[in-house]
């Protein structure tokens, strides 16, 4: 019988054959290559994790990916925590989350910086803009990647189809789509369960027999069990214990208490990923607080799509400029670095709670037919909520004025066709180019796309 996962992690031995040390590489590997938002990230972590190194089998990965998409908070980081608590315990799930955060939040905050203190230098200007182009291609393309292995009866599709529909022109909350979503599989699947087929991939994952090194029949022990429920109070402490001694040594109305106090309640709401929160930071940073203006938001959206990491490091940019344009007693600086740690604390600490304290309940349900199919309905309605922000975002690029336009309940994106801008859609294509035709890295098109903003910008076209 296997020696309990936290008992090798906590002494650094192996398991299934993997060396903390090499998977310590490889989840700084997959942080730094974490770009285009969850899709992208989400993609990086299967190519890297089931199909290159075969670390864990495709039921399991997509178990793990269904419950972090129904957990508030970035799905990306909180699956990446929880695989390497799968391979090598709670050490293994801090190192693997917190690394997957680690270079977005060095990136995030040397941009920030730099947009305060150097904003309209000409080539920071063309820097982003070539980016933000490039990123399009990159989503679409691991839009189909994840689509593709995902939406595998006609189901799925139709609730995939369904969910971007409800969302993208009803506008309805995502968590009611993943409710929905979750009794539909759950009821309808235990008539007809070949309808929500488990455990596969698309065609690569049916070709390719090699064994995984995490097995699907590897159990859980109790004492694996027990240390993650002790991770998880201490999550718990991590995250509230500094918000009660902000509130007691500096009071409410410290822009450090307020900044901990509301991104706390972002952490809890951020339902659907980074845009599903966006209304309601910026209702908060701009209209309730003064901050920051619409402006700086727009500019803090399009730093967190170009950096590796999560999305919702856009929180990170609006707490640096919170705290930089509120600074008291301190220096500017100082303020905006201590403002910017501080929302990553609070917004990335409960990540690890939630999966700590759940994760080990979840693993103990995987051959529940009737739950595996409430979560494959759940990852199919998901796609289709990816579809729309990929949607979404390539409008945003492609065009300076988008505006809603409803119709009874239906509400348009339309954007003004004379606002086109013919730059970023000709850096855009070259990105797909790179990608789609040529299969060029990830970071090589990024770089490649954002010489060509900078040269594009530097002679007046963008």
């Amino acid at each position: 019988m296997n020696e309990p996962l936290d008992r090798r992690s906590d002494r650094g031995a192996l398991h299934h054959g993997v060396p903390l040390r090499e998977a310590l590489r490889v989840w700084a590997y997959i942080g730094v290559n974490s770009f285009g938002g969850p899709a992208g990230q989400i993609a990086v972590m299967h190519r890297e994790l089931v199909e290159r190194r075969r670390w864990i089998s495709e039921r399991r990965f997509l178990h793990a990916l269904n419950y972090c998409m129904i957990l508030p908070g970035p799905e990306a980081q909180q699956l990446a925590t929880y695989v390497g608590w799968l391979m090598h315990g709670t050490r293994g799930g801090v190192i693997a989350g917190s690394l997957f955060v680690i270079p977005g939040f060095i990136a995030m905050l040397v941009l920030a910086a730099a947009y305060v203190l150097f904003g309209q230098v000409t080539w920071v200007q063309g820097l982003l803009f070539g980016l933000q182009a490039a990123v399009v291609a990159i989503v679409i393309e691991a839009v189909i990647r994840i689509g593709s292995r995902t939406l595998r009866s006609r189901v799925l599709l139709t609730i995939a189809a369904l969910s971007f529909l409800a969302i993208a022109l009803l506008k309805v909350p995502f968590p009611y789509i993943v409710i929905v979503a979750g009794l539909a599989g759950w009821l309808v699947g235990r008539h007809r369960p070949g309808w929500f087929p488990l455990g596969r991939h698309g065609d690569a994952a049916a070709q390719d027999h090699r064994p995984a090194l995490l097995p699907d029949d590897d159990a859980i022990t109790p004492s694996a069990a027990r240390s993650a429920m002790r991770a998880a109070v201490i999550a718990a402490a991590l995250w509230l214990i500094p918000v009660a001694a902000l509130l007691v040594t500096l009071g409410s109305e410290s822009i450090f208490t307020q900044e901990a106090f509301l991104f706390s309640k972002s952490a809890l709401v951020t339902f659907g990923g980074a845009y599903a929160v966006l209304g309601y930071i910026t209702q908060e940073a701009v209209t309730r607080y003064g901050w920051i203006t619409p402006q700086d938001m727009i500019t803090g959206l399009g730093l967190a799509e170009t950096t590796p990491g999560p999305l919702i490091m856009v929180v990170q940019f609006v707490g640096f400029l919170a705290a930089y344009n509120n600074p008291g007693e301190l220096p500017p600086l100082i303020a905006g670095t201590l403002g910017a740690i501080l929302t990553v604390w609070v917004t990335f600490v409960p990540c690890f709670l939630f999966i700590f304290l759940g994760a080990p309940y979840v693993e103990r349900l995987r051959h529940n037919q009737a739950i595996s199919h409430a979560l494959t309905a759940v990852t199919a309605a998901v796609a289709g909520v990816v579809l729309n922000l990929a949607l979404w975002f390539a409008l945003q690029t492609a065009f300076d004025t988008v505006t809603d336009t409803s119709i009874g309940p239906v509400t348009l994106p339309v954007p003004q066709v004379d606002s086109v801008n013919v730059a970023s859609v000709v850096i855009s294509l070259l990105a797909a180019l790179l990608v789609f035709r040529l299969r060029i890295g990830t970071l090589k098109v990024l770089g490649a796309c954002a010489g060509v903003g900078v040269l594009v910008t530097l002679a007046g076209w963008g």
